[in-house]
């Protein structure tokens, strides 16, 4: 009896979609490396939610336990105004957990750390028939060169070391060194939208609704305040509009800056959000861009979650994309794992509408969510108004779930099936 061929996988990136994605191989009995330019997992992190297609991968992973024990308590989204008074309402069980907030929301670094836990948890009982493991998890380091023919990937690592893998997965981010080195430079498939995201934590303001992500939107700019796991604190969570400007990149102080130039004199709790941005350790500032690439495969490297395909955080799906993407190509690799390039150019294919979907923006730009006059931004806070009335409120909960409506239908995995029997055993 001949045995099936199995490839060796090396993933670049230990967040969400590279953790997931190393999870499904490991249980398919693929040999999977994973290397993480961090010197250990992130913590925190802003909330990410569950829904659709998401949801489901989550499930067939066997996540949902430990996303439950870490799962963040919120009622839905509310806008205010600069003396705080609320002005407009968008509960979670009025849009049935799928409209700003999500029936499940779950912190970015809890999530992995889920993930982290079901991936030692298998990692245990993955072995191959010398017994050796099938996971080799590696945090402080990174691809420095690629170089790939017909049957495979040689990798020169930061660390020094040398190997060769028959199957690359870029799981980088928004800013892939796997995509500039295989497919490109970042300027070719990276879309800026016209602004910026930051978040960070700050103490939890007393006179806060408790269980509500409470939003204030000024002329360019919105900011929030999104209860956090320890009630003490919060996510003060920042969009603004700007141009693109290079520069910014890793500019902490310009970064800042930006910031402080969107929100200084909008009341409500702008001046302790700039008073804590000053003090905060997990200051994160980044462009909203979107990610498009066309073909996801380049000879035998791939990309999964921000680093193929994201539509920014405004679309709140990049988790969503992340997970379900994982989950696809684990799918197909376990289908043919002799042939990794016939692999890759079926899940390319498979989430192609999926991501299409999920990539779209509410609202459809960034400079219709956050007009920069001071008469439109009066004209946006009226209609928010009557849109999230009692009335009106059918027709925006249609209008939602017509913009989140992203679904696909997810391949049945070996990985499915070892899971099951773990479960039952």
């Amino acid at each position: 009896m001949t045995t099936r061929p199995t490839p060796h996988v090396l993933v670049s990136g230990a967040g969400i979609a590279g953790t997931a994605l190393a999870l499904q191989l490991i249980r398919s009995g693929i040999r999977t490396t994973v290397i993480e330019r961090a010197a250990a997992p992130r913590p925190g992190g802003q909330a990410v939610d569950l829904r659709g297609p998401s949801r489901e991968a989550a499930e067939r992973m066997g996540l949902m336990p430990g996303i439950t024990r870490h799962q963040l308590q919120e009622e839905g989204l509310i806008y205010v105004d600069a003396h705080g008074r609320g002005y407009g309402r968008m509960a979670m069980e009025d849009f049935d957990g799928q409209g700003a907030v999500a029936e499940i929301e779950i912190t970015r670094g809890d999530l992995v750390e889920v993930i982290a836990e079901a991936l030692a948890e298998a990692s245990a009982l993955a072995v191959d028939e010398a017994g050796e493991p099938l996971l080799d998890l590696r945090y402080d380091d990174a691809i420095a060169s690629l170089t790939q023919d017909a049957d495979g990937v040689d990798i020169r690592f930061t660390s020094g070391r040398s190997r060769r893998f028959d199957l690359v997965v870029g799981a980088d981010g928004v800013h892939s060194a796997t995509r500039r080195l295989a497919f490109g430079p970042e300027e070719r498939y990276a879309t800026p939208l016209g602004g910026y995201g930051a978040f960070f934590t700050m103490p939890s303001p007393a006179d806060l609704e408790p269980d509500w992500f409470s939003m204030r939107l000024v002329p360019g700019a919105m900011l929030g305040i999104r209860p956090d796991a320890d009630p003490a604190t919060s996510k003060a969570i920042l969009t603004v509009r700007g141009p693109h400007d290079p520069s910014l990149r890793r500019d902490r102080a310009a970064q800042q800056e930006v910031v402080r130039q969107a929100i200084q004199g909008a009341g409500w709790h702008a001046d302790a959000v700039l008073a804590a941005m000053e003090e905060a350790d997990d200051f994160y500032f980044d462009e909203l861009v979107r990610v498009d690439v066309p073909d996801l495969a380049a000879g035998r490297v791939t990309l999964v979650g921000d680093a193929g395909y994201s539509g920014s955080p405004l679309t709140g799906m990049g988790t969503a994309m992340a997970l379900v993407g994982a989950y696809v190509l684990a799918a197909e690799l376990a289908a043919t794992p002799g042939d990794p390039a016939a692999a890759i150019a079926r899940y390319g294919a498979a989430i192609a509408p999926f991501l299409e979907q999920a990539k779209k923006i509410p609202g459809g730009s960034l400079s219709t969510m956050l007009p920069r006059t001071k008469l439109l931004s009066a004209l946006s806070k009226a209609n928010v108004k009557v849109m999230l009335s009692r009335p009106l409120r059918p027709l925006m909960k249609r209008m939602f779930l017509a913009g989140q409506g992203a679904e696909l239908d997810l391949p049945a995995t070996s990985a499915d099936a070892a899971l099951d029997r773990v479960s039952a055993a």
